[in-house]
């Protein structure tokens, strides 16, 4: 699991000229974007624990989603979701909690009382965390950022048993990373800073997360993250 392999090939995303699946047939769907950073958080959890035939993977194409997907599945028609003993959970949050309680594979959450409270005090900050990166891309988005990565880079010091921000990996790497990956290649690519830059514990930690599979066989492409942005929160030049 620490070693980068081959990436999986993925079925295509569902489009609204797609069939749906055989609902509610006793199969575990996980229903995705591969491009949303919310559903990667369910999609990494998956890997991880080793599920990938326990949890079927379902992709949305979310400009062209088809309707089937609110009407019979998901009124939020969002995702992530999952289909799971006959009725269909949401929540990116809930959900990857609910996976690692509720399915085999290596325990994601840590049954030490000091980790257990600080990881839910991470859990209950990343929300924040992702509102205020994107709160900086409209100003001075260096300048913004930074205090947000400096709390990211005083968490990682918390426990020293390993790089992770509990040590081992956890449900809290897996809630923030999606978001600090969009932001490391964004502050690269656009605005010429690395995010690393003076924070060797995150350094070590993305270093580290892109050691392991599960992980990496959700990356995006980092071009694809790049247009994102431009198109849908920067200012247009």
């Amino acid at each position: 699991m620490a070693t980068i392999g081959v990436k999986p090939v993925l079925p295509p995303p569902l489009t609204s000229t797609s069939q749906p699946p055989p609902l509610f047939d006793g199969t575990t769907r996980l229903y995705v974007s591969y491009s949303c950073p919310f559903a990667q958080r369910t999609w990494i959890t998956r890997n991880y624990k080793g599920l990938q035939n326990n949890i079927h993977l379902v992709p949305i194409d979310l400009q062209n989603r088809p309707a089937w997907y609110k009407e019979k599945v998901y009124p939020e028609n969002k995702v992530p979701s999952l289909e799971h003993n006959g009725k269909v959970l949401g929540e990116s949050l809930d959900l990857i909690k609910y996976i690692d309680a509720n399915f085999d594979g290596p325990p994601l959450f840590p049954n030490d009382p000091a980790k257990k409270e600080f990881a839910e005090q991470l859990l209950s900050h990343v929300d924040t965390f992702t509102k205020e990166l994107f709160v900086s891309l409209k100003g001075d988005t260096v300048q913004q950022s930074s205090p947000t990565f400096e709390f990211l880079e005083n968490a990682l010091g918390k426990f020293d048993d390993g790089p992770f921000l509990l040590g081992q990996l956890s449900l809290v790497d897996i809630a923030y990373i999606p978001f600090v990956e969009r932001f490391h290649i964004v502050l690269a690519e656009v605005f010429k800073h690395d995010i690393t830059e003076g924070r060797p514990k995150l350094a070590t930690w993305i270093e580290e997360l892109n050691k392991i599979d599960a992980y990496t066989q959700t990356r995006v492409d980092p071009q694809e993250i790049v247009d994102l942005f431009k198109n849908r929160f920067l200012p247009k030049q």
